[in-house]
């Protein structure tokens, strides 16, 4: 029987106490590693806790499994599949449906039958009442710390944590420098920019090293979290309230109010003035900063909106120069026309792929069948494996027959991927419906439907000499001609001939859609769409209303 190895250690306090991955599988191959009947197609490795459900290795491995990959899986302790009520109830349902067979456990010994289904739901409920008790009492004994006046978290930078007496007691080598950030802040005259060029160069400041971290020199940011941090002033914030605490102050609370008005954080927080509709999606072709948007009133009192890159910390700035909004909004627009499809090619790609599409009913025929098929032959390679256990047939005759049935699994496997025409044909209309209207929208919309037009149509995003850079989404692709956004190949051709002639758009469209369907998230892509479509048509804005609702139509 084909089997999955899964090894799976979490950072956090609830599996402190569990062999590390590789001390897992040692201990695995050790148990299982010279048993004939157990054949490990794959070893799947994950560091992620599974309290909550949504690990995404171990949902790969699932999905494989329903896919008729493997047959069970080889782990640790029950634990290690599942802590939480959603996984141990999914694995005891793939057990019940027949899709997985079989569990094996260094630790444990599982038999699949109704009572040992029963003894493993039991399992799966003790790990998670674990993990549940031991967050309950973490939560209790955080907040016993809090009540004695102790923030329960790692100490801020010029503290250490105590670990005689639990306590946050001055590191006596950076307690006086952070002193004199302080300090040299409150005069007035130092920016934070030249504080932290001052303690890296001249103090030669460098954080606490540790066995993960530290020993490295301060940079902008943590400047400012530290000019921030109430910790400093004799109070910590947890959870989002303020509490008296313990520490002994490195700055008295008028200091403290007054360094937030130097920063221009006291009183009120102010309210957003302004909505910017492409911040945190393009990155800086040169330095890979993230973009940003600035407004600025010139001394006639003219407004202008401006985007640039976010490289203004320490040591040199990025050499890109700003770019015009309106300029960059317009390369938006000039990608979004670059989707739209031809109505000849649309229709000739509709045709297509509307040629090999069935009705509802003979599809689900088609996929029965190939289900029934595919069990079928599952049957017989069990079936064969106990043949050649209970010596009935030779070496050679088991070889055979057994690449003759994988491979006929496979090819059945791939006729049953093969039959969602229908859902084709839904794409490629959603397809043409939004490239065609992409452009319409985008002028028409706000700020934040512009956002979501464009995160919908391109990723990838970047900016390099005032030219924006842009890769279209699977299935949508870019007219090569587009000019001012160089157009990114997502596939490699084969080396063709002279005497072959190009893929045609619609061509490429279909391939494309090909490789979409491969990959198993058309449905992905649907919803994508739909959420696009609903939007526009619950928008305030009449004329968004009407141009949406020709989504769909094709």
């Amino acid at each position: 029987m084909r089997y999955f190895l899964y090894c799976r250690k979490s950072s956090e306090a609830e599996d402190r106490q569990v062999l590390s991955i590789e001390s897992q599988q040692q201990a695995m191959e050790r148990s299982f590693g010279g048993n004939p009947d157990i054949e490990v197609i794959e070893t799947f490795e994950e560091s992620r806790s599974a309290k909550n459900p949504g690990r995404p290795i171990f949902r790969q491995m699932l999905s494989r499994i329903e896919a008729g990959e493997a047959e069970g899986i080889i782990t640790w302790a029950p634990d290690r599949l599942a802590r939480n009520s959603i996984d141990g109830g999914q694995i005891v349902y793939l057990l019940d449906c027949g899709v997985l067979h079989d569990l094996k456990f260094a630790t444990y010994t599982f038999e699949n039958n109704s009572q040992g289904k029963f003894m493993l739901s039991i399992m799966f409920g003790q790990s998670k009442y674990y993990s549940d008790a031991l967050s309950e009492n973490i939560k209790r004994g955080n907040q016993t710390k809090i009540d004695k006046g102790w923030r329960p978290s790692r100490a801020p930078l010029g503290y250490r944590n105590c670990p005689v007496t639990r306590t946050i007691i001055p590191d006596p080598d950076h307690f006086p420098l952070v002193r004199q950030i302080f300090e040299l802040f409150l005069t007035g005259s130092y920016t934070p920019r030249a504080i932290a060029l001052m303690a890296r160069d001249e103090w030669g400041f460098r954080s606490p090293r540790t066995k993960r971290r530290g020993g490295k020199p301060l940079v902008l940011a943590t400047i400012y979290k530290m000019l921030g941090n109430p910790f400093y002033a004799g109070r910590f914030v947890w959870n989002g309230q303020i509490y008296p605490g313990q520490q002994q102050p490195l700055v008295t609370l008028d200091e403290f109010e007054k360094v937030q008005r130097l920063l221009g954080r006291a009183g009120k927080t102010c309210a957003k003035k302004h909505s910017f509709a492409f911040t945190g999606l393009i990155r800086c072709g040169t330095c890979a900063m993230m973009i940003t948007a600035e407004t600025k009133t010139n001394k006639y009192g003219s407004s202008y909106t401006y985007y640039h890159c976010t490289k203004r910390g320490m040591g040199a700035k990025c050499p890109e120069r700003p770019i015009a909004d309106k300029a960059l909004e317009q390369q938006f627009a000039d990608f979004l026309a670059s989707l739209s499809i031809a109505p000849k090619t649309a229709q000739w790609a509709c045709d297509q792929v509307a040629k090999g599409a069935d009705d509802e009913e003979t599809q689900a025929a088609k996929q029965r069948s190939c289900a029934a098929a595919i069990d079928e032959v599952s049957a017989q390679q069990r079936e064969l494996t106990s043949l050649r256990l209970r010596r009935l047939m030779s070496d050679s005759e088991f070889v055979l027959e057994k690449e003759r049935l994988e491979e006929e699994r496979q090819t059945l496997q791939k006729s049953l991927a093969a039959v969602d025409t229908v859902d084709r044909l839904e794409l490629l209309r959603e397809v043409i419906s939004f490239s065609n209207h992409a452009v319409d929208w985008f002028w028409r919309a706000d700020d934040a439907a512009k956002s979501l037009i464009v995160k919908r149509a391109g990723s990838n995003f970047s900016l390099t000499g005032k030219i924006l850079s842009v890769e279209a989404v699977k299935p949508l692709f870019a007219d090569p001609h587009f000019g001012k956004i160089p157009q990114r190949c997502r596939f490699v051709d084969e080396v063709r001939t002279f005497s072959e002639t190009p893929p045609t758009p619609a061509e490429r469209l279909l391939k494309d859609i090909s490789d979409r369907l491969k990959d198993g998230d058309i449905g992905v892509m649907l919803a994508e769409l739909r959420t696009l479509r609903d939007r526009f048509e619950n928008e305030e804005t009449p004329h968004l209303a009407v141009a949406a609702k020709s989504v769909g139509r094709g």
